[in-house]
């Protein structure tokens, strides 16, 4: 792969660039590179949501103009739980969760990031070099270097302090993220760390880490840095990634393709132009020309591109068609509802029956619209979730809220 000496630039100039440790430094070895860079994601859930996307479209422009990917899954960070953010301490997941999430994840990751071809990013989990250390040496190796009053002191661990809650095992948590760090650069030379805007804390204490126990053993380890974007917010300051049945995620089982396309849809017109600069690699001068001329219609294109980039081309072209059908005919009815068909016989149970239409992400959102009372089938209000339906009838027209229609056809 050719490298391209511009990563910053276009960083900068699609909006990642948040903070960063050694501004100038930063610049300069992205700009002479390649170097070798990370990113990490822990799998306290099987699926990656929007905000996880967002921070991996930036670790791609790094890896697209040739500078060196890791992936970090943090298997063992998972164990703990990250308290940034968090008014309450994480709900403690069992080894046996965390190890099927992480492998889930592993899967899903190769749909952002390459890891064949050329320039292919590395995959590594920290839980093979944390859970092999012994307590009594992570302690006088890594803590022996965190003062906690300096811990104290930042927002990750100041507000769940103020809530009163903050327990001994999260404060362990800034030491393993720190190591891994230090880890990364001692075996692959890894001396940019990227993420979120809520890492910064953990980010800072990797790179503080590196300089102490650099002066302490004299290893020579290069200036190790640090650089965030900012959180995935809307114009309005809130955070984005969120639908009426919770958070917007990336596999369509839990999402669907449909319900994501509808989601960017319905933004603020004052996101359009970032978001377009987010998930596009649109010329920024012609996304701006786009927006000012006709912002429906960059809207559009937004959630057509977000949805191919994360569901494929085929899947954002159904959602695309699915809405237009739903939405601008205005005349909905049997004729120009989109339709899908089904391979079901005799009788089916309701729940069955709902989880396998493209409308409906998984049988727990289709017990919950039952429950609220947002399902018809045939123009008759379903609540019944012990319902059998006779699928000799061939045809049914399902209503989901209060604007998707499906025509579904038995086979």
């Amino acid at each position: 792969m050719e490298f391209r000496n511009d990563a910053f630039e276009q960083l900068e100039a699609r909006g990642f660039l948040f903070q960063t440790t050694h501004l100038e430094e930063t610049k300069k070895v992205l700009k002479n590179g390649p170097i070798t860079f990370y990113m990490g994601i822990d799998p306290t859930a099987d699926n990656l949501h929007i905000g996880h996307f967002f921070g991996l479209q930036m670790a791609r422009i790094l890896q697209d103009c040739g500078h060196k990917c890791i992936i970090l899954v943090g298997g063992a960070t998972a164990l703990i739980g990250d308290p940034s953010g968090k008014k309450d301490m994480r709900k403690m997941m069992s080894k046996e969760e965390v190890a099927h999430n992480a492998e889930e994840i592993k899967n899903l990751l190769k749909k952002f990031i390459k890891f064949d071809g050329d320039n292919p990013a590395i995959l590594v989990d920290n839980a093979d070099w944390l859970k092999p250390a012994t307590y009594i040496d992570f302690l006088r190796d890594v803590g022996v270097h965190f003062n906690v009053n300096e811990m104290l002191r930042n927002d990750l661990y100041k507000n769940r302090l103020q809530q009163g809650g903050l327990t001994f095992m999260e404060m362990g948590y800034m030491l393993m993220q720190g190591y891994d760090f230090v880890y990364l650069n001692d075996k692959f030379n890894c001396i940019l760390e990227i993420g979120g805007s809520d890492q910064w804390g953990n980010i800072l204490a990797g790179v503080d880490l590196s300089r102490k126990m650099n002066y302490l053993d004299g290893n020579p380890r290069p200036v190790m840095m640090g650089l965030t974007c900012p959180l995935l917010t809307n114009a309005n300051g809130v955070k984005m990634g969120k639908t009426e049945k919770g958070t917007l995620w990336v596999s369509r089982d839990k999402t669907s393709s449909f319900d994501f396309f509808q989601h960017f849809v319905n933004c603020l017109d004052a996101d359009v132009e970032r978001l377009l600069r987010f998930f596009t690699k649109i010329d920024v001068q012609e996304i701006k020309k786009m927006c000012a001329e006709d912002i429906v219609k960059a809207k559009k294109l937004m959630a057509f591109e977000v949805t191919k980039l994360v569901h494929g081309e085929e899947e954002a072209i159904r959602a695309q068609e699915t809405a237009k059908k739903l939405f601008e005919s205005g005349n909905i009815n049997a004729e120009n509802m989109p339709t899908q068909e089904v391979e079901l016989k005799g009788e089916v149970n309701i729940l069955d029956f709902l989880a396998s239409l493209e409308i409906i992400s998984s049988k727990s959102e289709a017990r919950r619209l039952l429950e609220q009372n947002g399902i018809m089938i045939n123009n008759e209000k379903k609540s019944d979730m012990k319902e059998m339906l006779d699928m000799s009838k061939g045809e049914f027209v399902v209503k989901k809220g209060k604007k998707t229609f499906l025509k579904v056809i038995v086979k």
